[in-house]
């Protein structure tokens, strides 16, 4: 059977499961439309994935440079079947008291009004033409907390609330999810954990699953927050 190939826009692919989603997506036919703040990354990532593929630098906290991106994409390709938001930070570890107002802010900027720029600007195409899936990526701190990572549970917590009042205003035809990835080795995870974050799945592996799982989603989904599983439920 023949595979259909989708326009995917995913953000944060310079690093992390954002860099491995966008290599599995390709590897499966799709195209990506990708977008991070690290623009040699960026240049690698054209290079080994020309066009279709586009990837641009953006901060999606700014809302003028998500604007002429999505502007600029949706020219190109139409609207995305997928739209992935994946871009996030993390604060340093510490308690809340003592992480500064810059710092709260961007966690903020980047994970909540971040992923409402990229809605903002790319939804209403999806709407207009009657499909898409929006998947915004929650974390098992979206579900749970600990200590010292207040302003990111708080986010990841946010996007929960978001994605599942997203999901009853949407038209038929259109899905929201808050998907949690699971746990992964990444830098992020590295400046929680430090060197236990090696106990966990790669990148590249979680990509594997997390791939096949996200192009499943469908409109009986909407609303829902599914974890990608990991290789203890095999």
């Amino acid at each position: 059977m023949k595979r259909t190939s989708r326009v995917i826009v995913l953000t944060g692919v310079s690093r992390g499961l954002g860099l491995a989603m966008t290599d599995e997506f390709i590897r499966h036919g799709h195209t990506v439309i990708g977008c991070a703040r690290s623009g040699d990354v960026l240049k690698t990532l054209q290079h080994r994935h020309p066009t279709p593929n586009s990837f641009r630098r953006v901060d999606v906290a700014v809302e003028t440079e998500v604007r002429r991106w999505a502007e600029e994409a949706i020219k190109l390709h139409g609207p995305p079947d997928l739209l992935i938001n994946n871009a996030a930070v993390i604060n340093q570890n510490a308690p809340l008291w003592m992480i500064g107002g810059p710092e709260f802010s961007r966690v903020i900027d980047v994970n909540i009004k971040g992923v409402a720029n990229v809605i903002r600007h790319f939804a209403p195409a999806m709407i207009k033409r009657g499909r898409g899936v929006i998947v915004n990526f929650s974390s098992g701190w979206g579900r749970s907390v600990d200590a010292e990572v207040a302003p990111y549970c708080a986010t990841k917590f946010a996007i929960e609330g978001l994605t599942r009042a997203l999901a009853l205003e949407l038209p038929p035809g259109l899905t929201a999810v808050a998907l949690n990835p699971g746990v992964i080795d990444t830098a992020m995870l590295q400046s929680c954990f430090g060197a236990s974050a090696s106990g966990y799945e790669a990148p590249a592996q979680r990509a594997q699953r997390a791939v096949p799982f996200i192009l499943k989603l469908s409109r009986s989904d909407n609303g829902a927050s599914p974890t990608v599983p990991d290789s203890r439920s095999d």
